[in-house]
Order: structure tokens, then sequence, then C-alpha cells
């Protein structure tokens, strides 16, 4: 009778009463145009509402419409004949689609109902606060209308009027209010769905007495904070959802009243503390998920009377201690995930079979032992986890022909591969990497795999027979990883043409390659191996494509530049030579990697960038490339990395590099560069710039301030509030060469928050400017082998984080200030071959350094030298006391005319600044006060001994 109703109802609507606006649409799978209905349909839709006859009330008056799942399209206006219902009590209109109508004042002028249903039918806009007059309403759904919103106060007059609702669900629709308290008085609610409102604020604190509530479903208001709740004994909730929220603090014993309780789900949340012994009461429970919180301590052991749970989920915590015995008697079970804990131990035996058990998540914890049997034996299950754990032995023979997914990676399991893996058909992946897995593996072993499509088998000892019959096998792989492993010879297994997306094999003994028939691939990483023929060129789909560390020879085809999605390009580490193809730096707008480093290529550098591309890396060194930096560099504004060192490139400091915001790494070290660096126009260049290598060229003049002053990114960083991260981006890290004491030191990975400036083997002349001292963030200076002259400024005390220094083969003179023993990191030290003297300073790191730090030094004295020092150079006075005696000389000069008459005092004023400081003069001063110093310390000395 209802089906007829609903039917009745429809043809009623879209024929008798000419509901116009609504349009019956006939929707299929490759169309979602509105079809109308042909005419010989039409009329036989008429003659069919003839066969019927309207139900009414005893006053002949329509009261229920239920148009839920018709396909109706098209929007409701305020004017519709839908409004010409007055005596309605129930109206259903859910899974429709009403393009985007509002839920207007219309629906108000259904004083009488009761009943009113508009879940998931397109509706959006405010909702018109007439909704709220309708005193008589017991249920309540306009769930998941995404666009639709209540205006403001609108959802507190709605739960202030409807003091008849049950049922009340708003779930999808932007409330941004505070939950009401009010709601939790209303003793009539049995469901309230308000997930993915926009709820803020704190829900109530009080307990709950809501005696017939048996929903209750707050996820996904991530600003609403709360405890968990509190119910009285007297209570019937069956679903509790506070997944993807704010609430925090520890579960309450309370939680055990809830023994009606079917699903409980605190996923994604701040919940912490223990799970309670209570909730061994909940045994109508069937679903339980505790995930990504940070509950602590151990599981409880209160399984044994849960055995209508079927799903257990508390992963993405940090429980510790062994996984609970009383799990074994979850005959129930289907899902069981404790992954991402700190778990030991071994996994239980179970009490019973686990005959339902399809799902066994236990990775990432410390769980130990062999892989139980029963494991290998589950009729049902489809997915086995066990990957990041200590796990040792062989791997058992497996007889789950059901299974799809298989992880054990990252264990340390031994042997080989059981062969009745071979014959799981239903496979798609299959992870046992990083183990010490051995043994042959035949790839025609894989012929029933046909489903397979993710394999790995990485950071193992395996090797590889590959059949010349294997080719057609794997039809539906698209990922596959075999790196680190020992295969070797030219491989031939050309699996996956039409599907493989991604391919590593790197770090093996591969020699060559028949052909790539990969028509799909987008990943091909082949370093790291024994390639020795020209290079392959990938296919055009390719995005990341390295075999960098091989032995490739020849040149570069240009054909590489049909790969026009390319992202990342490195071929460095190789014996590629020959003239770089001109559209290299123009093939790929989305070209963010390009490293041609440690090769044989000569010629220029591309000369052509294109305008908005992505580049972010460029590597060129250890080439043979000369000429001038291209100038279309400029347009690179993604740039991060610059590195040309070790090429034959002639030409001038590129200070207009510095308008590039991004570029924070720039080597040119060992090229023909020269000249002075010069001023530049820009007001702050080469602010993101942190490592600096310009060594081995023949830039000359004085080391500029204004460049010093604006290196922002070495000053004042705050290591504590940022996040050590690598240069780069995913699969690919950057790397540099970095010289210290003469050695070059390559980092395979940049941190962030590394530093360092090398301006060494240059004909830098002056002195060394106290502006450098601002760098207090730098890691490595070097300044080595120029002609800088001077003292060492004072301001060196300033660079806490410095951790080499060297100074070596200049003219520097003067002390090394003993203020350099507060840099505490410092670890290398060298200012050998210069004209220093003096005391050399004592203290912290000091104590370290050798004698080759010193060498050639013919004025240094004390340890680690075996120069002794006079009382005079012992008893020195500290660079800063010299700086402020010298400062202070002149003007105090003047004061003399005070004692010895004004005319000599002020003719000697006169004198001296004519002619300087003069020599003899600073001379006896300084003599003096070493004497004064030497005399104080020795009086002191002998006061002391009387004291004592």
């Amino acid at each position: 009778m209802g089906k007829i109703m609903s039917k009745l109802f429809l043809l009623c609507f879209l024929f008798f009463f000419s509901f116009s606006h609504l349009i019956l649409s006939s929707r299929s799978s490759s169309s979602n145009a509105t079809k109308l209905c042909p005419h010989a349909q039409a009329l036989a839709l008429l003659q069919l509402k003839q066969s019927f006859s309207i139900d009414k009330d005893c006053s002949g008056q329509v009261t229920a419409l239920d148009l839920s799942s018709s396909c109706l399209f098209g929007a409701i206006h305020s004017n519709s004949t839908l409004f010409r219902f007055p005596h309605l009590q129930r109206l259903n209109l859910a899974f429709n689609d009403f393009d985007g109508s509002s839920i207007s004042s219309g629906f108000g002028q259904f004083s009488s109902l009761t009943h009113l249903d508009l879940f998931r039918s397109g509706f959006s806009g405010l909702i018109s606060p007439e909704i709220s007059h309708l005193s008589n309403l017991v249920s309540l759904d306009l769930s998941r209308n995404w666009d639709v919103e209540f205006a403001s106060h609108g959802f507190d007059s709605l739960v202030q009027n409807l003091t008849k609702l049950q049922k009340l669900h708003l779930g999808g629709i932007s409330i941004s209010s505070v939950f009401p308290n009010s709601l939790l008085n209303r003793s009539s609610l049995m469901s309230i769905d308000l997930s993915e409102c926009g709820l803020h604020g704190r829900f109530p604190d009080n307990d709950i007495h809501l005696s017939k509530l048996e929903l209750l479903s707050l996820w996904d208001n991530y600003n609403l904070s709360g405890k968990f709740p509190r119910f009285s004994e007297n209570n019937s909730l069956i679903h509790l959802d506070l997944s993807f929220t704010n609430f925090s603090g520890k579960l309450s014993s309370s939680m055990g009243n809830l023994k009606s309780l079917q699903t409980l789900d605190l996923s994604d949340s701040e919940f912490f503390g223990s799970i309670p012994a209570s909730l061994e009461n909940l045994t109508q429970i069937t679903s339980l998920s505790l995930y990504r919180n940070h509950f602590s301590g151990k599981i409880p052991n209160v399984f044994y009377n849960l055995r209508n749970l079927n799903s257990l989920d508390p992963c993405k915590n940090n429980f510790s201690g062994e996984i609970p015995p009383s799990i074994g008697n979850l005959t129930s079970l289907h899902d069981l995930d404790f992954s991402e804990n700190q778990l030991e131990g071994v996994i239980p035996s179970p009490l019973n079979e686990f005959s339902s058990l399809s799902s066994v998540v236990l990775g990432y914890n410390l769980l130990n032992g062999t892989i139980p049997c029963w494991l290998f034996t589950l009729p049902s299950l489809v997915v086995l986890d066990l990957s990041h754990n200590k796990f040792t032995g062989h791997i058992g023979e497996f007889k789950s022909y059901s299974l799809v997914e298989i992880d054990l990676s990252m264990n340390e399991l031994h042997g080989s591969i059981p062969s009745l893996l071979f014959e799981f058909v239903n496979l798609t992946s299959l992870r046992i990497s990083s183990n010490n897995l051995s043994g042959i593996l035949e790839t025609n072993k894989f012929e029933k795999l046909r489903n397979l499509n993710d394999l790995d088998l990485s950071n193992n000892m395996l090797s590889l027979i590959m059949s010349i019959h294997s080719n057609s096998m794997l039809p539906n792989i698209n990922r596959i990883d075999i790196s680190n492993n020992n295969i070797s010879g030219t491989w031939t297994w050309n699996m996956g043409k039409d599907s493989l997306i991604y391919s590593n094999l790197s770090y093996n003994s591969i020699s060559g390659f028949e052909m790539f028939p990969w028509e799909r691939i987008q990943t091909l990483d082949l370093q790291y191996n024994l390639l020795q023929r020209p290079l392959p060129t990938p296919p055009n789909s390719t995005y990341f494509y390295t075999v960098s560390h091989n032995k490739l020879s020849r040149e570069i085809s240009p054909l590489i530049c049909k790969a026009s999605f390319m992202e990342i390009l490195d071929l460095s580490h190789n014996n590629l030579s020959g003239m770089l193809p001109h559209c290299l730096g123009n093939f790929s707008k989305d070209l963010y990697v390009l490293n041609l480093g440690r090769n044989q290529f000569h010629g220029t550098i591309p000369q052509t960038f294109l305008k908005g591309n992505s580049m972010r890396t460029l590597d060129f060194n250890s080439n043979q490339l000369e000429g001038l930096i291209p100038r279309s560099l400029i347009i690179c504004r993604e740039l991060e990395v610059l590195d040309l060192g070790n090429n034959k490139i002639n030409d001038t400091f590129p200070h207009w590099l510095g308008t590039l915001p991004k570029l924070q790494v720039l080597v040119l070290r060992s090229n023909r560069f020269h000249g002075y660096i010069g001023f530049s126009k820009i007001k702050s260049p080469f602010m993101s710039l942190r490592i600096i290598d310009l060594a081995h060229n023949d830039f000359e003049g004085r080391l500029l301030e204004m460049y010093l002053r604006s290196l922002k990114a070495v000053m004042n960083i705050d290591e504590g509030n940022m996040t050590r991260m690598y240069m780069g981006e995913g699969y690919y890290q950057d790397s540099i060469m970095v010289t210290i004491k003469g050695l070059e030191m390559e980092f395979v990975k940049i941190l962030n928050t590394f530093t360092t400036i090398d301006l060494s083997s240059n004909k830098f002349q002056g002195e060394i400017p106290d502006c450098i001292g601002n760098l207090n963030s730098l890691r490595g200076l070097n300044l080595s082998h120029n002609d800088l002259r001077g003292r060492i400024p004072l301001s060196f005390r300033n660079l806490k984080m410095l951790e080499s220094l060297d100074l070596s083969s200049n003219n520097l003179s003067g002390r090394i200030p003993q203020e350099l023993t507060s840099l505490t990191f410092l670890v290398v030290l060298n200012v050998s071959q210069n004209h220093l003297i003096g005391f050399i300073p004592q203290g912290n790191q000091f104590g370290t350094f050798g004698n080759d730090s010193y060498y050639k030094n013919t004025g240094l004295c004390g340890f680690p030298l075996s120069k002794r020092c006079t009382t005079d150079e012992i008893s020195y006075p500290s660079q800063e006391l010299e700086a402020e005696f010298e400062s202070g000389l002149e003007w105090k000069i003047t004061l003399m005319g005070y004692g010895c008459g004004l005319v000599v005092g002020l003719s000697l004023g006169c004198l001296i600044f004519l002619s300087g400081k003069p020599e003899w003069l600073v001379w006896i001063i300084d003599k003096n006060i070493h004497k004064k110093i030497v005399r104080s310390k020795r009086s002191n000395h002998r006061q002391g001994e009387r004291i004592s």
C-alpha cells in the first residue's frame, strides 16, 4: 500500500496539480541531462493515475507526501504548488536534487507538520526562520545539504520552539554556534545528529538524563571541546560518535553505564590516559574506535564478554605492554587494528577460531617472536599488516586464499618467500621489504598474480631470474619496488606494459635494458646500478627519472625533451659527455629539479628557460661547461639551489641573481669568475641565501658589507621553533659538497638550518668587516687564502653557532681575541699562515685545537705551541680594552693641556690628529698599561697568599 501511495502522490503531483517546477528526470550513467517523458509515456502515466483513487483523511485532505528517491530535479520556488497542501503532517523529499533551492518560508506554512525529511536533496542558502514555527515537529532531518546554513540565532530559536522533537538531524548544516544546553533537557529526544555543523565552544559538563536518547553524533566539529559525556544508568544510548572533535580528558568509569551501546567512535580527538576496566560492561558493543588519540598505558584485559565486537581500532595511540589475551575470545571480530602504538611481546593465540576475521593490522609496534601459525590459516583473512615490528623466523605457508593485501615489511624475517604466496589469485598488494629474505625468484612464478598492482620486495638479498616468456605477466601492476637487492644482468622482464606507473630498481647491479616498454610510467628510478650503454630515453609520460651513479656514456638525446611532464631529471654521477641539448631548459614547465652534475659535459649552459617555470634545483657541478651564466635564470623565481661549481665558466659575479626571492644555495666554486663583487642596485639582495661558495676563483677587492648585511637567512634563526627538514621534496633531496680543513665532504642531505660561507682562494683584500658578526646563525666560515689584513674582528664572538672557522693564509695581524672562547660549538679552527701575535686564548673549545691550527704565526705563544709566553704576552689586555683605549686616545691627549699648559697640550693634540696615532706614543702608553696590570696581578697574588 505504501508503494502504491508513493506512486499515487508522485503522479498526482506531476500531472494533476501541474507541479511544473519539478521535472521527473531519467538519468543514465552516460549523461546527466534532464529528459522529459515521451508523449506516449505521459499519456500512459495519466491513464495509470486514473486507475488509483487518492487516499485522504476524514476531511478529505492530503496529510502525507513521500517523494523520496524519485529522481526529482529542479528548483522549488516560494510560489510552488508544493505549498498548496496546508494540512500535510508528513513530508519526505529526501534523495532528490532541488538544484540549490532554499528552505524557504513556504515550509513554515505546514503548521500541522510532524515529520519533515529533506535529507541530501540539494538545498542551499539560509534556512527560513519560519521553520522554527513548526511547533508540532517530532522529526526533523535537514542533513547533508552541504550549502545550507542557519541565520544568526536561527538554530537557538529552532531548539527553543520545537519542544516535541524526538529526532533532530542537521548533519552538514552550518550552524556555527555553541552547543545549546537546553537541548539536553528535552526528555523526548531519541536521536541527535549535529555532525559537521561547525559547532564550537564547550559541550556541557553536567550529567545527561535523556533516558530515551539512542543516538548522539557530534563528529567533525573540530572546535567543539568537552569531556566524555556522563550518562545516568537509566540510558538507552546505542550510538555515540565524538570523532574528529576537540573532546579531551580521561575516560571515566561511568562509561560502563552505557550497557546498550553498540558503536563508540572517539577517533581523531584529544582523549588521553588509560582505558577504564568498566569497558567490560559494554556487552552489546559491536564497534569500538579509539583511533588517533593520546591514550596510554596497557590495554585492559576486559574483552572476555564482548562477544558481539566485530571492529576494534585503538591504533595511533601510545598504548604499551602486550596485546591482552582476552582478544582471543572475540569470535565475532572482523577488523582488528592495533597499529602505531608501542605494543610488545608476542601475538596471543586465540581461544576460539576467528572464522570471521578479515583484517589484522598490527604494524608499527614493537612486537616480536615468530609470526603465529594461526594467522596463516584464517579462512576469511583479506588484509594482513605486521609491518614495522621485530618479528623473526621464516614466513609460514599461507593457506588463506582470500588474502588481498599482505605487508610484512620492516621486520627481521629471513629465509625464502613461500611458494604458496604465488597461488593467491586475489592478491593486489604484496610488501615484504626491508627484511633478510634471500633466494632466487623466477619471474614465471608471478603468472597467477594477475590482480597484483603493488609489489615491494626492496631491501632484501633476493636474486631474480627473468624468463623470456614472462612479459605478459602482472598485467595490472601499478607499482614495483625491487631496489637494494642482488639483481644483475640485463633487465628483460617487461611486465605491466600498459599499467606500470612506478618502478624502483635502484641499488642493484643491472647492466642494461633492452627497451623501456612502459607506456604509462611516471616514476623510473635506476640510480646506483651498473648501466653502461647510452642513456635510455624515458617514455614521454615520465615525470621522475633518475639514473644517477651509473656508468652511462655518450651524449643526451634531444628525444628526452619529449617528456613534457618531467618534474625531476637526475643524470648525475655518470660519464655522459657532449653538449647539452638546448631544449633542456624549456621542455617542461613542471621541471623543478635538473641535476646533470659530475659528468663530462662541455659547451654552455642552456640559455633559455620557460617563463613561469617551476625550477627549484639546478646542479651542473663538476663538468667542463664554459661561457657565461645565462641571464634567463632571472625568470626562475622558484629557484632555491644553483650549483655551477667545478666548471670553466668565465664571468663576473652574478649580482642580478640577488632578485631571486627563494635562492638559498649558490655554489660558484672552482670556475673562472673574476673581478670585483661590485655594488648591487637591489636594496636587499640575496635575502634567502644561507649557503654561499665562491671559493677558488679570481674575485678581488674588499668584502662588501651591503651583501653581508642583507643575508637575513643567516641571522637570528630560531631553531627551537623550526621543524628540522631537509631541502627537497618527497622522493628527491638536494646534496652539496662542503670543504672543511681542505677536505671536500658531501652532504647527501641539506638541513634547513645549515649555513656556511666559503670565499676562500680568491684575491679579496682589506679588513674583515665587523658586520660578519651579525650572521649569528652561521655554522661555517672560510675566508682562507686571500689577502685580508687587519685584526680578527671582535664581533666574531657573536657567531654563537659557528662550528668551523678558517682564516688561514692571509695577512691578519694582532692577537686572537680571548672572547672567541665563548664559541662553544667551534670544532674546526685554522688561523695558520698569518701574522698573529700574543697568547693563544684558553678555555672551552680552544683546548681541543692542535698545532696545525696556528702554524706559521711566529708571534703566537702558549698551548698547544711549544713556545712559551713572556709575562707581557700573557697579561696583554683584551682586544675590547685595546679598542676602547685606542679609540679614546685622540681626545684624551687633548686633556694633557690642563696639566702641562694649554698651548703645549693643544699643539701636541694637533700633531697627533694630523699624523694619526704615533707609534712611539702608543708604545709608551701601551707599555705603561702592561706594567700596571702586571703589578696589579702580582699584588693581588701576594695578598691572596697572605690571606691563605
